[in-house]
């Protein structure tokens, strides 16, 4: 019997131990990589992607405790010195990854065969183009999104509007990707005629699809941090908009602003009901400390039942630093967002937040985080502080 207490008391010493509050939140993993990661998606938990620099992509089968380098695409040109800042994936063998840079170096490759082999299925042939993100948003369709570019007519012109933001959308699994804007997603520009706005390539989240694939939404920054909301139609086909996929509503953010500045990632909670709760959260990632103007939480308005007008405010107690990356946890029932100087927790809708740890982190697709020189973690969920 006195055997039996003592076996029973380790037992629960050390499940005492394992779920102390001094457990770190994130379990860090062995990625084999020292390359600076900003992709990552996770199927399921189990299956999951990652990417960054130096044609460098990962994936893992066995939720994380073995992390498998992938092929490089174009290995035998440039592939080596692209840089994947966005990947997505349908299960674990087919997937898409985007190489953001200016110009053709901007380009997105498809795998169907578990990352053995790699084709490029489209490359940017703007000069001036720039991708920032990547989202697939259904069983065979996905949204692709980048920086403003120059379009002059005389109609822009008179209207002051040079530049609008490009917008591609593929239905058959990434294969083939179409236009879907008209020049027509317009940013706004300056006194000297260059875009205020731009996107953030800094997570892969500044975009994203929900409301039953009848609304588009995107976060910017610049000189006007800002939500846009593109609206779709009513029709089987997930890539047809109104009003050729312009701008039907949206809101300020009371984010910062400035040329390193703005809204760097978007989610949702809730995104199929009539009354969603998005996060963006961002700031300047030259101030990573300042703490004011890095979060903010929209909701409809709530005076017109039928708009598609926002109402984004601030937290009363902001994240620690500046984010760049935001989800919401089903699972857990709250908001985790993340950024170079740690990662910090919502029960509130993002109205007060508490720190969750100091480390240096870009993107999130939970349970896992990534970061710089290789930088891989899952969530663990016993080290959450309790509400």
């Amino acid at each position: 019997m006195q055997l039996l207490r003592r076996a029973l008391l380790l037992c629960a010493t050390t499940l005492a131990a394992a779920q102390s509050p001094s457990s770190p939140p994130w379990q860090i993993q062995d990625s084999g990589t020292t390359a600076g990661l900003r992709g990552i998606h996770s199927v399921d938990g189990t299956v999951a992607w990652a990417s960054g620099t130096g044609g460098t992509i990962l994936r893992t089968t066995d939720a994380g405790q073995h992390w498998q380098r992938c092929a490089t695409p174009d290995a035998d040109k440039d592939g080596a010195t692209l840089d994947f800042r966005g990947i997505q994936a349908w299960d674990a063998n087919t997937a898409i990854v985007m190489a953001s840079g200016p110009g053709d170096k901007s380009r997105l490759y498809k795998t169907s065969d578990g990352c053995k082999r790699w084709i490029l299925v489209f490359r940017n042939s703007e000069v001036e183009g720039f991708w920032d993100a990547v989202q697939i948003t259904g069983r065979k369709t996905a949204l692709l999104i980048g920086d403003p570019l120059p379009k002059v007519t005389i109609e822009h012109l008179k209207a002051k509007k040079h530049y609008h933001f490009p917008l591609y959308g593929t239905a058959d699994s990434g294969d083939t990707w179409v236009r879907l804007d008209s020049n027509n997603l317009f940013a706004p520009s300056d006194e000297e005629g260059k875009p205020a706005q731009s996107i953030f390539a800094a997570s892969n989240s500044s975009l994203l699809e929900t409301a039953h694939h009848r609304w588009i939404l995107f976060v910017v920054g610049g000189k006007r941090a800002s939500l846009k909301l593109l609206e779709f139609i009513n029709n089987p086909n997930p890539v047809i908009c109104k009003q050729a996929c312009t701008v039907t509503g949206g809101a300020a953010l009371p984010i910062s602003t400035g040329p390193t500045a703005g809204g760097f990632s978007l989610a949702v909670r809730d995104g199929d009901s009539a009354n969603p709760v998005l996060v963006a959260v961002g700031g300047d990632y030259q101030l990573p400390e300042k703490t004011l103007g890095t979060v903010a939480t929209c909701t409809r308005n709530a005076n017109e039942l039928l708009s598609t007008v926002f109402k984004c405010e601030p937290p009363t107690t902001p994240p620690h630093g500046y984010r760049s990356t935001v989800q919401w946890s089903e699972q857990e029932k709250l908001w985790i967002t993340a950024g170079t100087n740690g990662s910090d927790l919502s029960r509130d809708d993002g109205r007060t937040w508490q720190p969750l740890d100091n480390g240096n982190w870009n993107a999130l697709s939970l349970p896992f985080l990534v970061g710089p020189n290789g930088r891989i973690a899952r969530l663990n969920p016993a080290a959450l502080p309790k509400p």
